[in-house]
């Protein structure tokens, strides 16, 4: 097929009917071209050649993945895979910039952990011709050898549309496809709950290798010295305490359990645990209802929302002896640091899907007849998956959870 022009206003270029200035980096032409030869080809199907892959071939690998905080955290199985596979080659993220304020992009948490060595920004739900032209030239530059698609579960046709644009960035191998029974999450009739998150991912991955997603060394963040350094800075003023942490706070209104709810568990807990500090983590915007609910607690209490990175805040959580609070991100960085949780958990996805890696967690969960809605804001029901869960039922969750904890630390000594 010959390459045919793309005449616009101003001797600009024109694309499915939007008008491209000629003041345009150069790639927009470029990219108009190639999407005219590959029309036709794309249609055929994905385009995607389904190869063995030999680890010493691949130089340079681009990891597809979107979203926030916890987002990310479920990932770090999967990454760590990628980096034993390839341990030489260059890894790069294709990823959004949350739009909410509350939200940490996937930088923020993987850092310093050499398990992605840049990123590549995409812009979420964009139709603008020069966003998706400016992600494909920045693609096609870094010139992939491998492809790791680790997208939440989505349609076959929304799949087929992604690798429809990766052909056109010139790739052709990919790993982790969720096509078939690997885009669901597997459910467990022994245990009445669907397959973790991170544990889907890998059976995505396992042409690459197997990987254990209970094994808490495949969830390692590398936290850094001068990371740690700044969680014991920071907790010195709890003066040599135990600690509970609290992070009540939620960027979704449909997992938000409650300040009062907060304030009375805590209450609670300050009365059976009055020697122990309590530290309140989350974004600065969480501040106002953390110090709401940290109110009645009768020893030392640290609010430090909003002061530290979501890394720095793994160095603290991974201090404490419990952690309380919603699905949440600093849910997934105390369970990843081996903290046992209590989670007051709203049932908008399938039970287990989401829960926090790692045993010895306590979750309440109920499951109600709309359960797995994924509504991000619920006024129907007035979320009564939350609502219908009592301060006594996360205070019975949180000792328990605590409890196991305890357990967990005397035989690791003895």
């Amino acid at each position: 097929m010959q390459p045919r022009s793309f005449p616009g206003k101003n001797g600009g270029l024109r694309w499915n009917g939007e008008n491209l200035p000629s003041t345009q980096p150069h790639y927009l032409e470029t990219w108009c071209i190639v999407m005219q030869e590959s029309r036709e080809s794309l249609r055929s199907g994905t385009g995607a050649e389904f190869l063995d892959i030999a680890p010493g071939s691949v130089k340079r690998v681009l990891i597809y993945r979107l979203g926030s905080l916890g987002d990310t955290i479920v990932t770090l199985p999967a990454l760590h895979l990628v980096e034993r596979t390839f341990p030489s080659a260059q890894r790069l993220m294709l990823t959004n910039i949350p739009a909410h304020a509350k939200a940490a992009a996937s930088s923020a948490i993987l850092n310093g952990s050499c398990l992605v060595h840049s990123y590549i920004s995409y812009p979420v739900g964009t139709r603008s011709i020069r966003g998706l032209a400016r992600v494909w030239w920045q693609i096609r530059r870094f010139r992939p050898d491998l492809l790791v698609y680790l997208a939440s579960s989505r349609s076959e046709e929304m799949v087929r549309r992604d690798l429809r644009f990766f052909r056109l960035c010139g790739i052709r191998r990919i790993a982790g496809l969720p096509l078939g029974n690997l885009a669901n999450n597997c459910y467990n009739s022994a245990t009445d709950l669907w397959e973790q998150e991170g544990a889907r991912l890998l059976r995505c991955l396992r042409p690459l290798g197997e990987a254990d997603a209970n094994d808490l060394r495949n969830w390692d963040l590398r936290l850094t010295e001068a990371e740690r350094a700044k969680a014991r800075e920071v907790l010195a003023a709890a003066a040599g305490r135990q600690i509970v942490a609290c992070g009540p706070g939620t960027k979704m209104q449909a997992k938000d359990w409650g300040q009062q709810n907060w304030r009375a568990l805590l209450d609670k807990l300050s009365a059976a645990l009055p020697n122990h500090a309590l530290v309140l983590v989350g974004a600065k915007e969480d501040a106002a209802a953390s110090k709401f609910a940290a109110a009645g607690w009768k020893s030392t209490v640290l609010n430090l929302c909003g002061k530290l990175t979501p890394r720095e805040t793994a160095a603290v959580l991974a201090r404490a002896e419990l952690f309380v609070g919603p699905d949440s991100g600093p849910m997934h960085l105390a369970a990843i640091s081996g903290v046992p949780c209590a989670i007051a958990f709203a049932a908008r996805d399938y039970p287990g899907r989401w829960f926090p890696a790692g045993l010895g967690h306590r979750i309440v969960y109920h499951r109600v007849e709309c359960f797995h809605c994924r509504l991000e804001v619920c006024i129907e029901k007035k979320k009564d998956c939350l609502t219908s869960i009592t301060v006594e039922e996360m205070f019975a969750a949180a000792i328990g959870a605590w409890e196991n904890g305890q357990r967990e630390r005397t035989s690791r000594m003895a």
